[in-house]
Order: C-alpha cells, then structure tokens, then sequence
C-alpha cells in the first residue's frame, strides 16, 4: 500500500535504533579492559535481547526490557567468553539510559509537532527507560506521551499493543503512522491497521518476509517532508 499522508493525524516512533542508536553499547563495552573486540559481543547482546521478547510473547513470560537486556548481556558476554561481575555487567547495561541521539530526531519531529501532529513514543522500553531516553534526546516538549510495553506486558509485534496505543492516543488506526526501524515493528503495526514507515538507517534491504512498508526513508526528516501540510 502506498504511503497516504491525508490519513495521519498521530504519528508513533520507536525508540531503539530509531530515535537512538543501540550501537553506541560498543562504546560501554569497550570500557572494560577484559573485552578486546566488543563489535561482536554487542551483536550478539542486541539479536539475544529482541529474540527474548519474541520467545517471551509466545510463553507468556514477561519481563521488563531492562531485565532482558539484562539477560541477554549476561548471554552474549557468556558466549564470547567474557566473566564479568555481576556489577560490571550493570554498569555496561547502564549505557541504555544514554544511549546517543540520531542527528535527526530534535529537528524532525519539531518539525511534526509545529504541523499539528500528536507524537508519542511506542517501545518496548519499560517506563524508567523511557523517561531517561526523552530526557538525553531532549524531546520531553514535543511528546504528548511514551506508550511502555509494559503496560500490557506484551512486546512488539503483538497486535495488541498497537490498538493500545490507539486507545491511549485516542485515534482510530487507520490515522496512525508509526515510524520504527526494525521490520517486524513496521510490520507489527500495520498488520494490525496502522500505516508503518521503515527507517533504513543503515542501508539494509527489506525483508522478503511479510507486508511491505507503505515508505521506505533514509531518516526522520523525510517523514516530515511527506507529512507537512
């Protein structure tokens, strides 16, 4: 389906990897002497950690997503043969709460919000982790809310959390534009009736998998250009 901007009148983003970069745990890795190459290790944490919220959906065994990034360090640091204290590994898990701001994001969605747009945060992120992401994006002002995971104890891309976040917008589905650059998240919305834009912030091909996204942009700022009035 091609992208209708007459539709939107509330556009939903996610947070890591698209308002934030998940790379930057590289940096937070690299910190501890033990850790030569921490490329690798950060992979590794970042596939274990989405693939524990798939895992979790379908066993109905929620935790927050702070306790399975958690998880999912412990894993990959494990994996690649790294024992580190269980208060080392919190400090590097802390990385989450700073994680560094796309160049794009203040601008972009400044952009939306002078055009009338409501804009909220749709992320598997648990609430204090949420909060802390706004305040270091310093996009607190131009947000009418954060929708958490949490609040149904479910993760992307469970249908159910996006007619959540219908209902906490109070905006029909069919209004919605939800802005992610993961796949299964743009996919996740729009089958269950948003329309859904895929951020191809590092120049991957789409999955031959699944629906199609009704845009494909390089960055925030191109949604912009397609929703100004």
């Amino acid at each position: 389906m091609a992208f209708d901007p007459d539709r939107v009148t509330t556009v939903t983003f996610d947070s890591y990897s698209t308002l934030v970069d998940v790379d930057a745990t590289v940096a937070a890795l690299a910190d501890h002497a033990d850790i030569e190459d921490p490329d690798p290790i950060s992979r590794t944490w970042r596939e274990r950690s989405m693939q524990y919220t798939l895992v979790a959906n379908h066993l109905e065994s929620y935790e927050t997503f702070y306790e399975i990034n958690r998880d999912a360090l412990a894993y990959a640091l494990a994996a690649h043969g790294i024992d580190l204290p269980a208060d080392e590994r919190e400090a590097i898990l802390e990385v989450y709460h700073e994680l560094e701001v796309f160049d794009d994001v203040r601008e972009s969605i400044e952009r939306l919000h002078e055009a009338g747009y409501d804009t909220y945060v749709l992320s598997n992120g648990n609430p204090d982790m949420l909060d802390s992401m706004v305040d270091h994006a310093g996009i607190g002002d131009l947000l009418v809310d954060t929708i958490s995971a949490d609040e149904l104890g479910t993760f992307k891309p469970d249908p159910d959390l996006y007619r959540h976040a219908a209902g906490r917008t109070g905006t029909p589905l069919d209004e919605l534009v939800h802005v992610s650059a993961l796949w299964f998240d743009v996919q996740g919305a729009i089958h269950a009736g948003m329309q859904g834009v895929w951020l191809d912030r590092k120049g991957t091909p789409w999955e031959p998998f699944g629906d199609e996204p009704d845009l494909i942009t390089e960055g925030i700022a191109a949604v912009a250009d397609r929703l100004e009035r």
